[in-house]
């Protein structure tokens, strides 16, 4: 039997299959903004002005002061200008002859212009405290959406929505840019509203009501047109948080050969394409909702502010208010309506820019609940023992559980072997051992302190890990080492594990040596094989001097030269610390004093490597597959 190769084969292949479609059940699948109408954007204005208020006087007070002192400075000058454009009416529309109008209504005119440019000013300036703020307060956002994704216990990753609410909040991020001004310019615009609005009401009573009916569509369109925008908005959520992992995934460069050598790039772009196809046909949908909703209330809108003007009209026409009084009613209605207008909308806007910012601040609190709450115990800087009493972890949504039971103990000064074929739990046994995951069942003790009970920043200062997939950050080799956690302001102790681990040869060939950016996508930088970054992974471990010492396949990508001063530096430091080492490769077992062979989550068999490979068990089996090859 022959088969074909991709030269050869039948052209009439089945299609790509399309991107997976996410759908979200209980509290998540919910749109919040369901049931929101004018009222409740109404009712949510004022706590959402506090909130923006505390936020914003959190990171720039002088610049909140300034903020609304140009505020109040608006709205008096805008009173103050149509309070005397009143009186300059009076003047101009009275008896006598034109220069004695003009000379009668001069000082108030003066005290208009004057007016108009002091609130020209403030309003310069509130732009000014808005641009003082505005950054500042988005970075405050970021950091803390940051730094509660790095503190939240490792478990929460697993769990069902974390990842589309952290998009979700990392969308309120990107708002939080817009609510100063939607406050500003709301705040700014109900001054000006109120004091316009005390002029027509002086004029008289009738105009208030009927401005208020002329601008009340308006609002009513701008709450509809924001739950429409945020329905499309939350349906799209899960959407973007995928196609924005797999753009991350295809521009990669470190994935690139694969990408291309495998002919992903026709998929990943048919793909990437169909997910925002997907994307933009719910946008497109929700656009002719837009449309009816802006024609409907713009209507409405237009007949209500037909009908004050006509009533404005029949006022002056009957003589119920003198000219003068009307004229002036023009511009106050006017300026009402305007300032109407804009409080409604920006009111809406930041209803709208609330819905994103209340998702950032219900991540922050399920981030806040999902960080660790176990304890202040510390532990000692030397650590002689740590014992493991009937563990047990399942993850999240998983039957079995990936450690059931297992009962161990660690001395310090020996060396650990943990064996197993895939998916038989060594790596969560390891996470458990440094308090990464807590035990749902179960304990972890260090020299007799329940990880349960410690400060886990206590232990995980104690501890130095190799992870199966290590991170290769972009920082200059040192900090690559280090982990920016100098132990002297010399680089001597950088350079002694960069010998252990044997990359003295290829640091010195980098540009600018330990001062080397590694990520050849930055300016300047320089990468290293998978190989090099391994010995390096190795080396920031060794950096710490931690009385634990965990290596998860600490050499599957290195040559036999690494790999043997790897190991040679592993025994020669055993005797100071607690060592575990998470391999595939059995011959590598022979340096450990103990073998531990895991199956499903269970400890089948331990002891030293001859007792094992002659005892005719899961480890000889293994033994006698690698040996077959």
């Amino acid at each position: 039997m022959t088969v074909p190769d991709a030269s050869t084969a039948d052209e009439k292949m089945p299609p790509p299959p399309p991107p997976a479609s996410l759908t979200f059940e209980g509290k998540h699948g919910r749109n919040p903004l369901t049931d929101a109408g004018f009222t409740a954007m109404c009712r949510r204005l004022p706590s959402v002005l506090g909130h923006t208020a505390r936020m914003a006087w959190a990171v720039d007070r002088p610049g909140v002061v300034l903020l609304l002192a140009c505020q109040l400075v608006t709205g008096v000058a805008a009173a103050v200008v149509l309070t005397f454009t009143a009186e300059a009416m009076a003047h101009v529309l009275g008896s006598g002859s034109v220069s004695e109008r003009l000379h009668g209504a001069l000082p108030a005119l003066v005290v208009v212009t004057t007016a108009a440019a002091v609130g020209r000013i403030s309003g310069a300036l509130s732009s000014y405290a808005d641009g003082r703020i505005t950054p500042l307060l988005t970075t405050e956002a970021d950091i803390a959406l940051v730094a509660a994704v790095c503190r939240v216990e490792s478990s929460a990753y697993g769990e069902d929505g974390f990842a589309d609410r952290q998009e979700a909040a990392e969308v309120g991020v990107t708002r939080t840019r817009l609510m100063v001004q939607d406050a500003q310019r709301f705040m700014s615009a109900l001054i000006r509203m109120t004091a316009a609005s005390g002029v027509v009401t002086a004029l008289h009573p009738l105009m208030l009501p009927l401005l208020l009916l002329a601008v009340l569509p308006a609002g009513a369109g701008a709450v509809l047109s924001a739950r429409v925008d945020y329905e499309t908005h939350y349906l799209n959520v899960g959407d973007r948080n995928v196609r924005s992992m797999m753009r991350w995934w295809a521009t990669y460069s470190r994935y690139g050969d694969e990408v291309r050598a495998n002919g992903m790039t026709g998929y990943l772009l048919y793909w990437y394409r169909a997910l925002s196809d997907r994307i933009d046909r719910r946008s497109l949908t929700a656009a002719p909702r837009m449309l009816r909703i802006v024609l409907t209330t713009s209507a409405l809108g237009g007949a209500f502010l037909l009908c004050t003007w006509s009533a404005l009209a029949w006022l002056a026409a009957t003589g119920r208010v003198a000219l003068p009084v009307a004229a002036t009613a023009v511009v106050a209605v006017q300026t009402a309506l305007a300032a109407l207008g804009h409080v409604v909308i920006h009111g809406a806007a930041m209803f709208h820019t609330s819905l994103y910012l209340a998702d950032m601040r219900a991540f922050l609190d399920l981030a806040a609940e999902r960080a660790p709450r176990r304890g202040e115990l510390t532990i000692p800087e030397r650590v002689d023992e740590i014992r493991l009493d009937e563990v047990v972890h399942r993850y999240p949504g998983k039957d079995e559980p990936a450690v059931a039971g297992v009962s161990l103990t660690l001395r310090r000064g020996e060396i650990l072997a943990v064996v197993g074929e895939n998916g038989s739990g060594k790596s969560t046994l390891v996470k458990l051992i440094t308090g990464i995951l807590l035990a749902d069942k179960g304990r972890v003790l260090w020299d007799g302190v329940d990880l349960a009970q410690a400060d886990p920043d206590a232990v995980w200062k104690r501890t130095a890990l190799v992870p199966q997939g290590f991170a290769c950050w972009p920082l200059r080799a040192r900090e690559n080492i280090t982990l920016g956690q100098p132990k002297t302001f010399d680089d001597g102790p950088v350079w002694e594990v960069v010998d252990a681990v044997g990359m003295r040869e290829a640091i010195e060939k980098l540009p600018r040596q330990l001062d080397t950016l590694l990520a050849k996508e930055l300016w300047g930088g320089a990468e290293l094989s998978g190989g090099q970054w391994q010995r390096l992974v190795c080396g920031r471990a060794l950096y710490r001097r931690t009385p634990l010492l965990i290596l998860d396949e600490p050499t599957s990508q290195m040559d036999a030269r690494g790999e043997h001063a790897v190991f040679l530096e592993i025994r020669r430091i055993a005797a100071e610390r607690i060592t575990v080492v998470v391999t595939h490769q059995l011959e590598n077992t022979r340096l450990a004093d103990r073998v531990l062979v895991m199956d499903r989550g269970r400890v089948v068999e331990h002891g030293t490597y001859e007792d094992l490979v002659h005892a005719g068990g899961l480890f000889a089996e293994l033994v006698a597959l690698t040996k077959d090859r």
